[in-house]
């Protein structure tokens, strides 16, 4: 930052100072306990329902459905929703209420097909383990590219271990650990200078197409060709190679389920859908009771935000920064994001804290109490059932503007013919 640089508030300072490693360590340990030790005494039940009621790996039974149909020749039916209720009821006996739309491409079933030769929960449990190791990787590779945390590897395991998405995900039998490797490779690519190869690995992330609804404007407008193009040829290898396998009608279905997401967005989950997401949608929409209103603000502001990351992007600051800009933005932006999907945040956070640690910007405390509110603050979704507040949002937008500022270019700049950093 330069000397013209606002000053930071004395109260930001005192909480930046406040956030000591010590403590860090001491209340992401007391966290990871409450949420693991819970999870522990719920899933401590001989049947496929924990104490609270709700299918042990809930989500995971959607993928293992479809895993299911798919090895049973029956592909076309991977888009009926009575056919998945019909399915559900021979795995889950027990009288339950619960509906899983299939909701991700026949690849994703596809995936799965090995562990749907074994029961549900043989076939739950490994997947919970082996996403787990994934994760794992992701997030030893990544702290291997922080010099400033090196000293600080317990801290790091502990907050790891502690994270809130990292909970949900695992409970849930969700896939975030396949997100999380893809946007890790495409950080270690990157890196490298293997910008093609980097844009391959964020293509991948088109088997759940709402993370691609910003990364692409951000590159395309950021004129960075090369990640542009890899993303671009991945995410359509990957919908041809499809289509080619399972036909065309069976995308049709998809597609269709995809463009109609209020058929199913609440029907997996438990409470009303809106309090669990944390994008800029989900924002707006707890915050303004009239819906077009809601929606012409999540379309004002995304744009916004795309804006501000394709200027990052193309400014001169280090690759943490803007990474970690891509990444808040495909947050943001996402149309329909829930809590277990918020564990791409990890490499940001990361990233961000040895950047602080390392170039002691001038808007070190700042960044630092933004991290630390983006890494609790998803834990209070719930409560915006009453405030009609989700807090989390505004510390990702916060986080986004500040690394804006720290990247030092004006957004008007985006128009000027300049060649691109990447």
């Amino acid at each position: 930052m330069t000397s013209s640089a606002p000053a930071v508030p004395a109260w930001i300072n005192s909480a930046a100072n406040w956030l000591t490693p010590n403590r860090i360590r001491a209340q992401a340990f007391v966290l990871a306990l409450c949420l693991w030790g819970v999870c522990a005494v719920d899933f401590a039940t001989p049947s496929l329902f924990d104490r609270a009621g709700n299918i042990k790996f809930q989500d995971f039974l959607q993928f293992y459905i479809s895993a299911r149909l798919i090895n049973q020749g029956r592909s076309s039916q991977l888009f009926d929703q009575r056919v998945a209720d019909a399915e559900m009821r021979a795995i889950v006996r027990e009288p339950n209420r619960v509906q899983l739309p299939t909701v991700y491409g026949p690849q994703v079933g596809l995936l799965f097909t090995p562990l749907a030769r074994m029961s549900f929960p043989a076939a739950a449990r490994i997947w919970a383990a082996l996403s787990l190791l994934v994760v794992a990787a992701c997030f030893y590779l990544l702290w291997a590219t922080c010099p400033a945390l090196r000293s600080q590897a317990r801290t790091v395991a502990i907050c790891a271990v502690a994270f809130p998405p990292l909970f949900h995900f695992f409970v849930r039998g969700q896939i975030s650990a396949l997100l999380l490797l893809c946007l890790s490779a495409a950080f270690l690519a990157f890196r490298a200078d293997r910008n093609w190869l980097a844009g391959v690995a964020l293509g991948c992330l088109v088997f759940k197409p709402q993370f691609l609804v910003a990364i692409p404007l951000v590159l395309l407008l950021a004129q960075a060709w090369k990640a542009f193009a890899g993303l671009a040829l991945s995410a359509a290898g990957q919908l041809a190679l499809t289509t080619l396998y399972f036909g065309a009608n069976v995308m049709r279905a998809y597609f269709d389920t995809m463009l109609h997401v209020s058929r199913w967005v609440g029907l997996s989950e438990i409470g009303p859908a809106h309090i669990q997401m944390h994008s800029l949608r989900s924002f707006f929409t707890l915050l303004i009771p009239e819906p077009t209103i809601a929606l012409a603000l999540y379309v004002v502001t995304s744009i916004a935000a795309i804006a501000i990351a394709a200027a990052v992007w193309r400014s001169s600051a280090t690759l943490a920064v803007r990474f970690s800009a891509l990444i808040l933005t495909s947050v943001l932006v996402n149309p329909h994001l829930f809590i277990y999907d918020l564990l791409i945040l990890a490499p940001a956070s990361l990233l961000l804290v040895d950047w602080v640690l390392r170039a002691k910007p001038a808007a070190a405390p700042t960044l630092l109490v933004l991290l630390y509110l983006s890494y609790l603050l998803p834990l209070f979704g719930p409560l915006s059932r009453w405030t009609h507040l989700q807090l989390s949002v505004l510390a990702f937008a916060a986080l986004l503007w500040v690394l804006w500022r720290c990247s030092e270019i004006p957004i008007h700049r985006l128009a000027a013919n300049q060649p691109a950093v990447v």
